[in-house]
């Protein structure tokens, strides 16, 4: 037995939020809504990917944001991934506290924290 590799990251949404999800996973940071299973698209909230990431979205009926534990996603031009996301009204909150990385932390419209960063040097 070994562990092969993380298969997917999952966030919590209110429900009935799936157009605020598309308009910042897919229209902000540009990634690709996938398909859900019938079984699951039941369920409510909307998965998305780019390259080998997955990011599910799923409902949480007492839902309360991740304003500490975040999935971080290696990006490549972080400045302009950066100017993205506060053109469209979000706060970037620039961190250099990890070596050999630029990075910047960002709440997406549930207030779930995301990191975004790309490797300097």
């Amino acid at each position: 037995m070994r562990i092969r590799c993380l298969h997917h990251v999952q966030l919590a949404m209110p429900e009935g939020a799936e157009d605020a999800a598309r308009g910042f996973y897919a229209d902000v940071l540009g990634l690709t809504e996938v398909t859900k299973p019938p079984k699951l698209a039941a369920k409510g909230g909307a998965w998305f990917a780019a390259g080998e990431l997955k990011l599910h979205l799923g409902v949480e009926k007492d839902f309360r944001p991740a304003r500490k534990a975040h999935p971080a996603i290696e990006v490549e031009d972080l400045s302009t991934l950066a100017q993205r996301v506060s053109e469209a009204g979000f706060d970037v909150h620039w961190d250099d506290d990890l070596p050999g990385f630029a990075r910047f932390y960002a709440a997406d419209p549930f207030g779930n924290r995301l990191e975004f960063l790309e490797p300097v040097g």
